[in-house]
């Protein structure tokens, strides 16, 4: 394709030439352009692509400051769009189970919910973000249609390549000049108008990607670093089927609130003045200690019993009002007992087989393919045992795959969504199929699935960019 930049700056999400697109991409244009001209009478400007992505190593740590090793899959968000002269925001989806939306764009809000989220709040937050970030008084009108591959709340970020897609679309809409790093930054900001308290690594490997490259990304400054996967790594994504929706859940929000607590404690025992203090990967800076010195300091400080909230207060010396308003978000007041020890031992852990991970990758070797397999292996245990956020079904897909893979875990927030396996080139097939015989073919709804999409290999993708 050829490639030209228009209006959003240097290192900028690419601009690319519609009538260079291809083989099954350009047809999903083409339907997604159709349906846009039928829903509002006239063609669109231009589209954007967000990719989805799968985390290889490093869950649930990057809210903590500690890096990830994720890619983008294929699977993407496409979003068509054309400008107005009206101040209104019009959705649509051309899958017709999502509900159409409109609002006014000089009234734009993100309705916090405690039960389902509706699509139209994640393109919201996307709307929403490039406004603040760019000190808009008003964003120009727009008209917008979805269609989307990434399956929802299966832990492969769709949510967030919704938000992601919907800001790259703002941005250009409205002449809002971005480099990669600075909206991905702005859509991880932006998110948290849902209500979720979520680290960055997803917004980040959405325009950061590169096509045949796993990415270790870094926060504080973001940064990210290309990592070539040893020859012979072959990656096989499957669904789980059990659905997770975090932003209608308190579960995510109690995991980064326990893993601040942890940091709070642990800084209290050190003599520091611990409300300053809300990640764990600060705590550590602060202290200048290893991966394996921070898990012995929360082996030493605190207990692997619940905490109560009564008791963490008196660890602190505040009381419950002052624990509410210092350090938990509104959902997770409610909250009667935290798991601060087994958090943070799972972050400091898995922060450190981050790094592993990656040592092996470039140093290659007969053996890498069995090493990167173990961390995964470790990882979903980890996820598992000490922070509590797998599911039966997840434990059955990697319990499924020892013997054919070198190793499983789950992927994104756990609680349902996918499973990631690496396998041998050679035996791929081979995995797909037990997977499908042992697994799918046993769900109840079994006759209906479309198992291609359900569980496939995949390899690192491109990141966001518009066509025009």
């Amino acid at each position: 394709m050829k490639e030209r930049r228009i209006d959003m700056g240097e290192d900028s999400p690419a601009v690319l030439d519609l009538s260079k697109v291809t083989g099954a991409q350009h047809e999903r244009l083409k339907a997604l352009g159709e349906f846009f001209e039928k829903r509002y009478g006239q063609p669109p400007e231009f589209y954007v692509r967000a990719p989805g992505r799968v985390n290889l190593i490093g869950e649930h740590i990057d809210y903590c400051g500690y890096s990830v090793f994720p890619m983008a899959v294929q699977q993407d968000i496409l979003m068509a769009v054309r400008t107005t002269n009206k101040p209104s925001l019009s959705l649509a989806n051309i899958e017709r189970s999502y509900d159409d939306f409109s609002c006014s764009t000089e009234e734009l809000r993100v309705e916090k919910r405690s039960d389902s989220v509706p699509w139209s709040s994640y393109v919201l937050c996307g709307v929403l973000g490039v406004k603040e970030h760019g000190r808009l008084s008003s964003v120009a009108g727009l008209q917008m249609a979805v269609s989307g591959t990434i399956p929802p709340s299966s832990g492969l970020s769709s949510s967030s390549a919704l938000v992601c897609a919907a800001a790259l679309a703002t941005a250009h809409a409205n002449k809002v000049t971005m480099t990669k790093s600075e909206i991905a930054s702005m859509c991880a900001r932006a998110e948290r108008h849902i209500g979720t308290e979520g680290g960055g690594m997803d917004q980040a490997i959405c325009f950061l990607a590169k096509k045949g490259t796993a990415k270790l990304i870094e926060f504080s400054p973001l940064r990210a670093q290309d990592v070539r996967l040893p020859p012979g790594a072959v990656f096989v994504i499957a669904n789980s089927l059990a659905e997770k929706n975090k932003a209608a859940s308190s579960d995510f929000n109690c995991r980064v609130m326990e893993c601040r607590l942890a940091t709070q404690l642990l800084a209290k025992s050190r003599g520091l003045e611990w409300s300053k203090y809300r990640r764990l990967g600060d705590l550590q800076k602060e202290l200048r200690l290893q991966f394996d010195e921070m898990a012995r300091l929360v082996r030493s400080v605190l207990h692997e019993e619940p905490y109560s909230k009564k008791e963490i207060c008196v660890e602190l010396g505040i009381t419950e009002s002052q624990l509410d308003e210092i350090t938990l978000s509104p959902n997770t007041r409610h909250i009667a007992e935290f798991r601060p020890y087994q958090r943070a031992l799972h972050v400091f852990q898995e922060a450190g087989r981050v790094f592993a991970f990656r040592a092996v990758c470039e140093a290659g070797g007969e053996d890498a393919l069995s090493q990167m397999g173990q961390l995964m292996n470790d990882s979903h245990a980890s996820c598992r045992d000490l922070y509590q956020c797998s599911h039966e079904l997840l434990d059955t897909i990697c319990r499924l795959s020892e013997g054919l893979a070198y190793g499983a875990r789950l992927t994104g927030a756990g609680w349902g969504g996918c499973a990631v396996a690496l396998v041998p080139g050679e035996r791929a097939d081979e995995y797909i199929n037990k997977l499908k015989a042992e697994f799918y073919a046993r769900r109840p709804n079994a006759e209906s699935l479309n198992l291609d999409t359900i569980v496939f290999r995949t390899e690192p993708g491109d990141g966001a960019v518009i066509f025009i």
